[in-house]
């Protein structure tokens, strides 16, 4: 994406695999493709095993001041998936709840370009998500499913760095994703006939492509505003995609650690990085949640929606700047896919 921010990571490789092997790093940039058919360990596993293993999927939070939505598209390999989510931040409750569970190609896919010409899309009974590259600098995302009907463009051309972060994964061969900072927001929405503006909501994207394994499990943050947002992950990919925007720069972040009670996931989170540089309370106000149990596949899923409340650093040596009602979400997902 076009740019005019300093950063303290390199840029991105040609391609997610370098000489074989996975090209492991933090790096500040969209990859055009990525291709996992040149890693060397990839010749010692079947096809079947590929396309059970191969995961793929686009997740879209907007941010606004009375709302936030969540919508995926998820590519399994062996089936397709999607949801969207509506939580109204004045009554605390979620008010639209969706997904639906389709056939692998048949109901769309994700593709292999997490930005730059990207393409998720999932077509289902009385249903139609679509997120896309649509021009240099927008990420289209277009929603009729469940009595929703929404209709969002991403600015990419004002943005700060993509992170790009690569590495391998117990289990698994190798996993790839793009993170977004705050991107602003442009377009509306609509549910039980009432139209809403999305005019100044705050936008992000997860772009996230792998060889995983079958039994995955991790702990997600993530807030934006103009100025300021994070990424931070526990759990399959270690700090490999722990990051801060701050000030149009993007910098690495170290392990995070998520405490909070997952018996009551509305309680007060506290979620701090070993380096120094990040501590913050997360304040639950309410949240989407999801569980099966079909044998051969099962998940259990909470993402909470709420405010961030702390500081961050620039570096260790740095004053600390505060956090005071960040608005994003957590997440605690496990799955067997």
């Amino acid at each position: 994406m076009p740019s005019t921010s300093t950063h303290q990571l390199p840029a991105p490789p040609p391609s997610v695999v370098q000489a074989g092997q996975v090209a492991t790093g933090r790096y500040a940039g969209c990859i055009p493709c990525i291709d996992w058919s040149t890693l060397s360990s990839t010749q010692q596993r079947s096809a079947w095993w590929h396309r059970c293993h191969h995961k793929r999927w686009q997740y879209v939070g907007l941010a606004a001041e009375d709302w936030f939505i969540g919508l995926a598209i998820v590519d399994l390999g062996w089936a397709m998936s999607a949801f969207a989510y509506v939580f109204d931040r004045r009554h605390k409750r979620v008010v639209l709840d969706w997904s639906q569970d389709g056939l692998p190609r048949l109901s769309g896919g994700v593709s292999d370009q997490p930005v730059q010409g990207g393409r998720a899309q999932f077509r289902g009974i009385g249903a139609a998500l679509r997120i896309e590259h649509v021009a240099q600098a927008t990420l289209s995302v277009r929603v009729k499913a469940g009595g929703l009907c929404l209709q969002a463009d991403l600015d990419l051309g004002q943005a700060p760095p993509f992170l790009l972060a690569v590495g391998p994964v117990q289990g698994g061969l190798g996993h790839a994703t793009q993170k977004s900072p705050g991107l602003q927001v442009d377009g509306w929405f609509e549910w039980q006939g009432q139209h809403h503006s999305l005019q100044g909501a705050i936008g992000s994207l997860d772009s996230s492509n792998g060889l995983l394994a079958r039994d995955t499990a991790w702990r997600w943050a993530s807030a934006h505003d103009r100025r300021l947002g994070f990424n931070l992950q526990q759990g399959y990919f270690g700090e490999q995609e722990n990051a801060l925007w701050l000030d149009g720069t993007l910098r690495p972040l170290g392990a995070a650690q998520f405490d909070f009670d997952p018996a009551q996931p509305l309680s007060p989170w506290r979620i701090h990085t070993d380096d120094g540089l990040l501590d913050l309370q997360f304040r639950p106000e309410g949240a989407r949640q999801d569980r099966r149990n079909l044998g051969v596949a099962a998940s259990s899923y909470i993402q909470p929606v709420g405010t961030f409340h702390g500081w961050v650093r620039a570096a260790r040596d740095e004053p600390a700047i505060p956090v005071d009602g960040l608005l994003g979400v957590t997440e605690d997902h496990r799955s067997r896919w």
